[in-house]
């Protein structure tokens, strides 16, 4: 399959701040995700994919053609930053409507198409509101709703499900699988792996501005789950916990904190861990206060994988 947008020898630095650094990428049609903890790069990288940033070197070709200050391809993309930038007095429908004049639709169309992105998104019953009065959900849904309306080839979404409810999410994730259904390009970002995973199995993990590892959920599964987890329980009977555990071979290492009744146990096999922890709990009665992960976050395996 042609690949869609091609990066070359991507790099971008502000100062003596790296953003991203010597990126080569083909991104083929279908959902491709970019995963990595705050700040890796990915909103960065995706603002030179849509024409925001010049790269300090390398480029982005899409379909062919480079991006940088080439308006023809604006056209074809949509785009859906992390941050918020409206025109708070405007409703919803005026600030979609505004921006579709840009592409060059008149009055009637851009209100149609407008009327579209927002009843996608569920927010037609509020599209008369100013926008300074909805919620950061809506405020959400309404970047997703201008990025679509002129209905684009290419999307590019960076962290759309943030500040959204569970059940926004959803919708949000059945929205983007039929933009797939329908044979665009979608890239996404995100900093949490449930979410990816809910939409594709593409996954790029980038970290530092670089690309850690490419390939489907399943091989970065694998990796992710090679990181050592701390597992942090506070329980009266906390040194008899440990104790338990402590001859079981996926239990790297136990340090206490006497004062507070706690214990932080290091394992590599966190599903054993929690199976034997439950044993425990039904076999002999062990009270547990609280259960905590102390580094149970991207950021935390990523450090790891980058030291391995």
């Amino acid at each position: 399959m042609t690949a869609v947008i091609e990066a070359r020898n991507l790099s971008r630095w502000y100062g003596n701040v790296l953003g991203i650094s010597e990126i080569n990428l083909q991104i083929e049609p279908g959902i491709t995700a970019l995963l990595g903890p705050n700040g890796a790069g990915k909103s960065t990288f995706m603002k030179i994919v849509t024409g925001q940033l010049k790269p300090n070197l390398g480029q982005v070709r899409i379909y062919g053609q480079s991006v940088w200050n080439n308006r023809h391809l604006f056209r074809r993309l949509g785009f859906c930053p992390e941050g918020d930038a409206f025109y708070e007095e405007l409703n919803g429908l005026e600030f979609l409507v505004g921006l579709l004049s840009l592409y060059g639709y008149d009055k009637q169309e851009g209100q149609a198409r407008a009327e579209r992105a927002l009843e996608l998104v569920e927010l037609k019953e509020v599209s008369r509101r100013p926008i300074r009065s909805y919620s950061r959900g809506m405020r959400q849904r309404i970047k997703i709703a201008q990025a679509i309306a002129h209905d684009p080839e290419i999307l590019i979404l960076d962290e759309p499900l943030s500040g959204l409810d569970p059940l926004g999410k959803r919708r949000i994730i059945k929205l983007v699988k039929e933009f797939r259904e329908a044979g665009k390009t979608i890239v996404v970002s995100s900093h949490v792996l449930p979410e990816v995973e809910a939409m594709t199995s593409e996954i790029i993990l980038i970290h530092h501005g670089k690309i850690l590892a490419r390939g489907d959920i399943h091989f970065i599964r694998e990796l992710l789950d090679s990181h050592p987890h701390m597992i942090r329980i506070k329980s009266p009977q906390f040194r008899e916990l440990a104790a338990r555990l402590a001859a079981e071979d996926y239990v790297l290492n136990i340090s206490f904190e006497p004062e507070v009744r706690a214990v932080t146990l290091e394992t590599h096999h966190r599903d054993r861990f929690f199976n034997r922890l439950n044993e425990l709990v039904l076999e002999e009665g062990l009270d547990l206060e609280e259960i905590t992960s102390p580094d149970d976050n991207l950021q935390a395996v990523f450090d790891y994988l980058v030291e391995r």
